[in-house]
C-alpha cells in the first residue's frame, strides 16, 4: 500500500476467534479470525468488521444420532467492549440503528488489531429490527439482505464514526458486497451525481479487494433485485444489471467482482475453477493459511520454543523441524493424543487406546465432503483393521440447520457407530475398530482433534474443496493427511512424505456457470476414491505407522517442515500485501 498508516478494513459475515465468542459457523469464520491474528502479529494497519450474533450459530446435540440445534447463549457485554459511537442503515425506509462492540487482538510483537462487532439490538429499533443481527445464517432471503446491509453499509459507516482512514476494503466473500453501495454513495454525494458512471466504478474498484471461497453455485448469494430495492432503497447501482448480474437477480459475487480492483480464489485450483465459473472476470489465487500460534498444541509448541525459538515471529522457520529429536516429537504427540482421548471418554464414555492408530474426520456435514466414505464398505474396513492394524475413528461436524442431506449424513455415521456397538454387545469380534462422533464441533474441539489424531482424513468430491484449512492445522502439529487431490492438498501433498493423496488432480474444462456442483453425483468417482483410500490405508499408512515408527516420525517432521511452515496466514498475508493491497 502507498501509505502504510491507512487502514485495511476486513469485512466478514463471520469471524471465529475463540469458542466462547460464537460468531462463526466454520471454515470461513475461522480463516477470518486467523487472518486478523496474523495481521496483529505482523503489525499491519488492519481492522475486522463483522456482526454480533447473540444467539451464535447453534449448539449441536445428538438425539438418537440425529442433530438437534439449540441457541448458543453468551453475553457479549461481559467479554468485549461496547463503543460509544452509533450509526444507522436504511432498511425498508426505516433508520435501523447500529452500535458496535470492539475486541482488541494483541500480536506477538505487542501490536493490536481491532475487531468490530455490529449489533442492532438497541432500544431505538423495532423488535424485529433488534433481531436482525441475532443469529448467524438463518432466516429467509429478505433477512439475509438485511444482515448483509448492516455488515456492508453499516460497517463502512461505523468505521467513519471511529475516524478510521481506510485505504482498502477487503470483502471476505460476497456477503459484504453492500459495502460497495456505500462507497458508490460517497462518490455520488461528493460529486453531486445521480447515476453510476465509469469514474464512480473506478473509484469503488480502487478501494476494494474481494476473496471468493466457494466453487459451489449455491454458495454465491442471489437476491431478487426488487427485494433488494425494497429493503435497501432504489440506489442507482441497482439499475445497472451489467454490474450486478442478470434476469433481475443480484449476484453478490458478480457485483463484488465488478467493483474490486483485485479478486482471488483461495487455492491455485480454486482460482482456476473460479475463472471457469466467471469467465468474464479476472480471478487470481492466494492459497489460504492458518495462524500457527493458535493451532499448535501446547506440547508441540513447547518443542518448537526449545528447538525453533523464532517460530512464533517467523512461521517459515518451522522448515527446520527436521532437527527436532524424534523421540521428543513422538512424546509430545502422544501427550496431545492422550488429551484428546481423555476428552472423548469424558464426553461419550467410549474407551479409546492411545497406542491404537487414530483417524480424525471433522468437517461441515454436507454432501460434497463425502464424510461417510470411510465407512462405506464396513467389511473391508474391518478386514484392513484386522490385517494391517487396529483403527480408531473420531468424527465431528455440524450440518446447516436447513441442510437435510447433511443431517442425514450425521445420522448415517451415528447409525454405523450404533451398529458396531450392538455387534460388540452380541459378542462379535470387532475389537479391531472403534468409532465415535463428538458433538458440537467448534474451535476448542478442533484444537484437540488436529493435534491428537494420527491421520487427518479429507474426502471431498473434486473440484469442490475450494481450499480446506483443517489439514493445515493438523500439519502444524505433525499430523499427516490422507486426502483427495483437491484444494490446498494439491499444493501440499508429497506422496509418502507429507501424507498421501487419493485420486487425480481434477481437470476444469470450459465454463462451469449454471452447473449444479457438489452434490456427490458421481457414484463411479466415489467408489474409485473409496477403493484407493482403503488401498492407501492397508498398504501404505497402517504398515508405516505400526511397523516402521522411525519412518512415520520422519513423515510427521515433513508435515511440519514442508506444510506447517508454508500454509500459514503469515505467508498468506504477505501474498495479499504483494498482490492485492499494493496499489
Amino acid at each position: 500500500m502507498r501509505d502504510a498508516n491507512r487502514l485495511i478494513a476486513y469485512f466478514s459475515m463471520e469471524i471465529g476467534l475463540e469458542p466462547h465468542i460464537p460468531t462463526y459457523s466454520g471454515g470461513l469464520g475461522i480463516l477470518a479470525g486467523d487472518t486478523l491474528r496474523a495481521a496483529a502479529d505482523m503489525g499491519l494497519p488492519y481492522a475486522g468488521v463483522t456482526l454480533l450474533y447473540r444467539n451464535g450459530y447453534f449448539t449441536q446435540r445428538l438425539v438418537n444420532g440425529q442433530q438437534v440445534e439449540d441457541p448458543t447463549a453468551w453475553k457479549p457485554e461481559s467479554i468485549i467492549e461496547e463503543m460509544p459511537q452509533r450509526g444507522y442503515v436504511p432498511i425498508e425506509g426505516r433508520q435501523v440503528h447500529v452500535r458496535a462492540f470492539r475486541l482488541m487482538l494483541k500480536g506477538v510483537g505487542g501490536r493490536y488489531v481491532p475487531v468490530y462487532y455490529l449489533d442492532t439490538d438497541v432500544p431505538e429499533n423495532t423488535p424485529d429490527d433488534r433481531k436482525i443481527t441475532q443469529t448467524l445464517y438463518t432466516g429467509n432471503s429478505d433477512w439475509r439482505i438485511k444482515q448483509e446491509a448492516i455488515l456492508g453499509i453499516g460497517g463502512r459507516r461505523m468505521l467513519r464514526a471511529f475516524t478510521h482512514d481506510a485505504a482498502c476494503f477487503h470483502m471476505n466473500e460476497g456477503h459484504a458486497v453492500f459495502l460497495t453501495v456505500e462507497l458508490l454513495s460517497e462518490h455520488l454525494a461528493r460529486f453531486d451525481k445521480s447515476r453510476i458512471d465509469e469514474d464512480a466504478i473506478r473509484q469503488a474498484q480502487r478501494q476494494c479487494v474481494f476473496t471468493t471461497h466457494t466453487p459451489i453455485e449455491a454458495g454465491h448469494d442471489r437476491f431478487p433485485i426488487d427485494r433488494v430495492k425494497a429493503i435497501i432503497g432504489n440506489h442507482p447501482v441497482f439499475d445497472r444489471p451489467d454490474l450486478y448480474g442478470k434476469d433481475d437477480v443480484l449476484n453478490t459475487t458478480i457485483l463484488a467482482l465488478n467493483l474490486s480492483r483485485f479478486a482471488n480464489g483461495v487455492a491455485r485450483k480454486h482460482g482456476e475453477v473460479s475463472r471457469a465459473m466467471f469467465p468474464h472476470h479476472k480471478v487470481d489465487s492466494i492459497t489460504n493459511g492458518v495462524h500457527a500460534g493458535s493451532w499448535v498444541c501446547k506440547s508441540i509448541a513447547n518443542l518448537f520454543d526449545e528447538h525453533i525459538p523464532t517460530w512464533r515471529h517467523t512461521n517459515s522457520d518451522l522448515r527446520l523441524a527436521g532437527a527436532i529429536p524424534s523421540q521428543s516429537l513422538w512424546d509430545a504427540h502422544q501427550h496431545a493424543k492422550h488429551e484428546l482421548i481423555d476428552m472423548i471418554e469424558e464426553q461419550t464414555g467410549a474407551e479409546f487406546d492411545p497406542e491404537v492408530f487414530t483417524i480424525c474426520f471433522a468437517r461441515r456435514a454436507t454432501a460434497y465432503k463425502r464424510a461417510a466414505m470411510l465407512i462405506s464398505d464396513p467389511d473391508r474396513l474391518r478386514r484392513i483393521a484386522k490385517s494391517a492394524g487396529r483403527i480408531q475413528v473420531i468424527y465431528a461436524g455440524k450440518a446447516h440447520p436447513h441442510d437435510g442431506v447433511g443431517k442425514g449424513i450425521i445420522k448415517q455415521i451415528n447409525d454405523a457407530i450404533a451398529q458396531l456397538c450392538a455387534e460388540n454387545k452380541l459378542g462379535a469380534d470387532n475389537r479391531d475398530i472403534k468409532l465415535t462422533f463428538l458433538p458440537n464441533y467448534d474451535i476448542g474441539l478442533a484444537r484437540k482433534m488436529v493435534a491428537g489424531s494420527d491421520l487427518w482424513l479429507n474426502t471431498p468430491e473434486p473440484p469442490m474443496e475450494a481450499s480446506g484449512t483443517s489439514g493445515m492445522k493438523a500439519a502444524l502439529n505433525g499430523v499427516p493427511s490422507l486426502s483427495t487431490m483437491d484444494g490446498w492438498w494439491i499444493e501440499g501433498c508429497v506422496e509418502g512424505v507429507t501424507g498421501w493423496g487419493i485420486g487425480q488432480v481434477p481437470k476444469v474444462e470450459g465454463s462451469l456457470v449454471g452447473q449444479k456442483l457438489g452434490v456427490g453425483a458421481s457414484s463411479d468417482l466415489f467408489h474409485r476414491d473409496a477403493a484407493e483410500m482403503y488401498d492407501k490405508l492397508e498398504h501404505a499408512v497402517l504398515p508405516t505407522y505400526y511397523r516402521h515408527r522411525e519412518r512415520w516420525i520422519e513423515i510427521m517432521k515433513s508435515a511440519i517442515s514442508v506444510n506447517g511452515s508454508h500454509f500459514t496466514t503469515e505467508r498468506m498475508l504477505r501474498d495479499y500485501l504483494m498482490k492485492a493491497y499494493d496499489e
